[in-house]
């Protein structure tokens, strides 16, 4: 296939759009909650709430494993085309489901998608970047997902109250146009050819696939990246599918509890742009032991805390060092290993990740349900925030052994 002569710029925003429509469709379920669980039609109560998230992050499991695998295998822009399409159909059957049994099978469909964009995305948007500014082309990128967050709350807070949760998930389906930008415009990643094409490197024969991730020098490392993405999704996906309704439960109205998601939104787009600017001054891996050291102070600051405008403060700290966290774990993988396996290191990382987002909500409808209060809740996800920040310092740099034998853009970037 003749390669396309497509602008860095434009490849990247392909990336973010990408994530945004991927961050969208992730989140809006806790958006929706209050709407499912405040109208007695679907018949939802907590715990099946928490069930039905918990079995759909399993959909986002094997999307992520498929796509951590193939993308090194079949190519980025094949593999972010047929997930681009899983999650954009299942959005819509979503909106057409005539009921809550129904509905959870389409979204666990949806999941599936959803869990093979993220690597695939910060793959090409990783070998895409200009050379010395990786973390920060990354790091933009990666703020797709908490801004398709934000854009899930706002169409929530202005939809459910009057009109139910199936406009939200319909107006997902609109992915779909996407879909058509990449198939016309997205070149296949330039290193991704040249890393399939070159059967040698320095006079070795290339390992290839999931094998690499566990050499001597990989295992302990790769280890470490699964359990530091378990906690930090256990952490992020509880709160973002039980914050509103934790919130509610708190005594605000159901807007204003939605509202909660769009600040912590807010802090998770605001915390990785500014996250990323440091990081590629200094390192990915010590941005994620600071953001989890945010997230864990904010939450204890939301169970001391009886001011709103307080409240709000935390709940947006709370946000920077949620997801602007979780991002920059993404990059710091994505740095970590060679093109030859970036994507399945980083699909690998997520799949492991995702058994922590698959606990994420039901940890949530525990802590909703017995921590009642929000400052209670609170402290139960303050307790995961502080195991990552123990993990984060054990996470290796860069692996530089593995990096100088391969000729990549991102050669030169601070580790």
């Amino acid at each position: 296939m003749t390669q396309l002569r497509t602008p860095t710029w434009a490849i990247l925003l392909i990336c973010w759009i990408a994530l945004l429509c991927d961050g969208y469709d992730l989140y809006v379920y806790g958006a929706t909650l209050p709407g499912f669980l405040g109208n007695p039609d679907w018949g939802v109560t907590k715990s099946l709430a928490g069930t039905v998230g918990s079995i759909a992050l399993i959909g986002m499991l094997l999307g992520s494993l498929a796509a951590g695998t193939l993308t090194d295998r079949l190519g980025r822009r094949r593999l972010l085309m047929t997930s681009l399409g899983i999650f954009s159909a299942g959005m819509i059957l979503c909106a057409l489901a005539p009921n809550f049994t129904v509905f959870a099978i389409f979204r666990f469909i949806t999941c599936i998608g959803v869990g093979g964009v993220l690597p695939t995305a910060v793959a090409i948007a990783n070998e895409s970047a200009p050379k010395g500014k990786v973390s920060l082309a990354v790091g933009a990128v990666l703020t797709g997902p908490p801004v398709g967050s934000l854009v899930g709350a706002l169409t929530a807070t202005a939809l459910v109250v009057d009109h139910g949760v199936r406009p939200v998930y319909a107006l997902g389906g609109l992915s779909l146009i996407l879909l058509l930008a990449v198939w016309r415009w997205l070149p296949e990643s330039e290193v991704f050819l040249a890393a399939k094409a070159a059967p040698v490197t320095a006079g070795r024969v290339r390992a290839s696939g999931v094998s690499r991730l566990f050499t001597a020098r990989q295992l302990v490392p790769t280890l470490l990246f699964w359990i530091v993405c378990a906690i930090s999704m256990l952490t992020m996906f509880g709160i973002t599918t039980w914050l509103p309704v934790i919130m509610q439960g708190a005594g605000f109205a159901a807007q204003s509890s939605i509202a909660f998601l769009s600040i912590y939104s807010l802090g998770c787009i605001i915390g990785t742009v500014v996250i990323a600017w440091i990081a590629q001054q200094s390192a990915p891996k010590y941005m994620v032991i600071l953001g989890f050291s945010i997230a864990a102070l904010s939450l204890l600051a939301v169970s001391m805390t009886q001011s709103h405008l307080l409240l709000f403060a935390a709940i947006f700290f709370a946000g920077v060092g949620g997801m602007g966290t979780q991002n920059m774990i993404n990059d710091h993988i994505a740095q970590y290993y060679p093109p030859e396996v970036r994507a399945t290191g980083l699909g690998w990382a997520l799949a492991a990740g995702r058994l922590g987002a698959i606990a994420g909500p039901t940890y949530g409808a525990v802590a909703a349900t017995v921590g009642g209060s929000p400052g209670a809740a609170a402290l139960w996800f303050a307790i995961p925030a502080v195991l990552g920040v123990v993990a984060a310092i054990a996470m290796p740099l860069r692996d530089r052994t593995a990096l100088a034998t391969t000729s990549t853009p991102a050669e030169g970037v601070s580790a």
